[in-house]
């Protein structure tokens, strides 16, 4: 049995709200595909990209991947859990 700390479970509901299609990204958040070996798609709110501890993830995201990545949109290469805990951090 596990625990979940509330900031965690927020995150991870703001991140991956449902929409009627997958490919739907609601005006003011951005689709970014992240993981290390298998990519998941997560819907942001544009207002995490001006973080500063985003810009530092979306810089070594520059380095490993460039502006033109094959997905069609941004890749981040980082673990899924880091990922969301790094969200949950700027949502707090």
């Amino acid at each position: 049995m596990g625990f979940r700390f509330p900031s965690i479970v927020q995150a991870k509901q703001l991140i991956q709200r449902p929409f009627s299609s997958s490919k739907e990204v609601p005006k003011g958040y951005l689709a970014v595909y992240v993981g290390e070996n298998r990519m998941k798609r997560f819907v942001i709110p544009l207002s995490i990209l001006n973080q500063q501890s985003f810009q530092e993830l979306l810089s070594q995201a520059e380095e490993e991947f460039g502006f033109d990545h094959p997905m069609g949109a941004l890749t981040i290469p980082c673990p899924e859990d880091a990922f969301i805990d790094l969200i949950s951090r700027l949502n707090a």
